[in-house]
């Protein structure tokens, strides 16, 4: 039986041609990008000067040979794709790494969680708890180290459904107003089995990324 591909984020590329090359050639280049989407990068002297998303390549590029960009970028380079579901955030995460100075704005992350806040907060906690230690103090702070660090919302299937349920930090679950002693405990009370319960429930590492809170054991 014949294995089924994956879809390819990257079908075909053009690598490292030059704009005279572009302006000779376009001809032969419409060819290749007329109508296809994805992502070019133009390159001055070897450096990255300008990257972005386009629905008309062959537009894009023919457009900054005339454009406030004209005689700023000798080289470009361009990455077909089938279709754009992911290539917007692929622009913005090119954009926010490579920073090229032709690109006037940073791309954002839609729905995307900044764990800056987060490794402030986290930060602030350990110093709580290393300053609680070096005085000989028993705070609330390391007794939450020792467990999960805080509540969590989790969720686990049964017969197609997800069910909620909430961590807590001294890794306890509630479920359906009942207080289990361990994750396991709960989910057997779901599947009336003995069930691993640090791998059937999981929670949203970020946001729509749900994983087995065995995870949080290993950190």
């Amino acid at each position: 039986m014949a294995r089924s591909k994956k879809p390819k984020l990257v079908t075909q590329y053009l690598e490292n041609i030059s704009s005279e090359g572009f302006e000779k050639h376009a001809d032969i280049i419409r060819k290749f990008v007329r109508g296809r989407i994805g992502i070019y990068a133009l390159y001055r002297r070897g450096k990255i000067y300008n990257a972005g998303l386009a629905s008309d390549l062959r537009g894009r590029l023919h457009w900054h040979l005339r454009d406030r960009h004209a005689n700023k970028w000798d080289t470009f380079s361009v990455y077909l794709t089938i279709g754009d579901q992911h290539l917007r955030e692929l622009e913005s995460l090119i954009l926010r790494i490579v920073q090229p100075p032709g690109n006037s704005q940073l791309g954002k992350f839609s729905g995307a969680q900044n764990l800056n806040r987060s490794f402030g907060r986290e930060i602030a906690r350990k110093q709580r708890v290393e300053r609680d230690r070096i005085l000989g103090k028993e705070s609330i702070s390391e007794e939450v180290e020792q467990g999960l660090g805080k509540s969590r919302r989790i969720r686990g299937k049964f017969k197609g459904k997800f069910l909620k349920a909430r961590l807590r930090a001294d890794k306890r679950v509630r479920f359906k107003g009942k207080l289990y002693g361990s994750p396991s405990a709960a989910a057997g009370a779901i599947k009336k089995r003995a069930v691993n319960g640090w791998l059937y429930w999981h929670y949203e590492r970020g946001p729509g990324d749900w994983v087995p809170i065995d995870e949080l054991r290993r950190g």
